[in-house]
Formats: C-alpha cells, sequence, structure tokens
C-alpha cells in the first residue's frame, strides 16, 4: 500500500469550454492523475450536474448562472474539506465565473480555458448537439445561438488542436504544481 502523501494546497481547477472541447476528457484524466498520486480529488461535470442537482435548470442566461453557483458552491464545499476539485463546466458567461472565483480564497481557484474553436467542437460533435442546434432543434446552444464569453485572463489557456490530452494533462499538473516533480 503506498503511503498518504499531503495534498497541495486545495483548491478548484475550473475547466470551462465549449461543448465538446474536451473538458471532460481532461477532467477524468487529470482525476487520474491525481489519484495515481493519492490526492485527494472530485471531478464535477457538467453533464451529470445538469442530470442530478441542476436538472431543475434549463439553458437561458439566469439558469446557466445558477448552474455555475451551485456547482462553485459544492465545490468549495470539497475545496474546504481539503480536496483538488476539478468542475469541467460550459459557464460560458464572465459574470458566473467572476461570481464563482469569488467563493474562493485567493489562489484556490484556477480558470482552465478549454481553447478549442467553434469549428473543431462542431466536427467532433461527440453528443450530436450541434447537429441539432444547428438544425434548429436545440435552442440556447452555446456557440450557435447563446454566447460563449471566453475567458480574458484565465490561470491557462490550452489548446487542444496542438497537444494531446495526455500532453495537456502533464502541462495542468506541472504548471499549477499539484503533483511534487
Amino acid at each position: 500500500m503506498t503511503a498518504y502523501t499531503a495534498p497541495p494546497q486545495s483548491k478548484v481547477i475550473w475547466l470551462t469550454g465549449l461543448s465538446g472541447a474536451g473538458k471532460s476528457t481532461i477532467a477524468q484524466g487529470l482525476e487520474r492523475a491525481l489519484k495515481s498520486q493519492n490526492i485527494p480529488v472530485s471531478v464535477l461535470d457538467g453533464d451529470v450536474l445538469r442530470a442530478s442537482l441542476n436538472k431543475d435548470l434549463g439553458f437561458i442566461k439566469e439558469d446557466r448562472i445558477e448552474n455555475i453557483r451551485r456547482a462553485a458552491v459544492m465545490a468549495k464545499s470539497l475545496v474546504d474539506s481539503g480536496s483538488i476539485v476539478i468542475v469541467a463546466l460550459i459557464s460560458p458567461y464572465a459574470e458566473g465565473r467572476l461570481k464563482a472565483r469569488e467563493l474562493f480564497q485567493e489562489g484556490e481557484f484556477l480558470e482552465v480555458f478549454i481553447n478549442t474553436p467553434l469549428e473543431v467542437c462542431i466536427q467532433r460533435d461527440p453528443k450530436g448537439l450541434y447537429t441539432k442546434a444547428l438544425k434548429g432543434e436545440v435552442k440556447n446552444f452555446t456557440g450557435i445561438d447563446a454566447p460563449y464569453e471566453a475567458p480574458l485572463n484565465p490561470e491557462l489557456s490550452l489548446d487542444t488542436q496542438k497537444y494531446s490530452v495526455s500532453e495537456l494533462i502533464e502541462f495542468i499538473t506541472r504548471r499549477l504544481k499539484l503533483i511534487a516533480n
């Protein structure tokens, strides 16, 4: 059995980007990397939250901001318990992300922009949602008929076209000093 290693300062790693950008894939890989180092980690995935805690919310601006608020409150509770929390959430509005950041102490909230162009997300379309949105079957879809306000000053901006998922995870862990070298 591997000895428990004290985690780095608990914090939230807030992955934001368009649908299909790679947030969930990166979150799952990052979770595995941290767990392999015996670091307490939790993932709050937007799809899971929408199917459970936030199933009463729609996709208008106010509901999206409430979705972010609820995720942030949950993340704060987990951070306060000593965990690193990875939030994988489109979180399209700068206002919502700023309100989330305000719940945390300095250095506890790390915004990571999964910077994938809309055209690439449309090509990936893992859930077929862009196809439906472009046909008008899905309304208020971020990037199509609802805005996405890209972060202006994220702690990290990751280009998913230049790097593999494993390279991005390594970059996150080193840059954010999540795993001791």
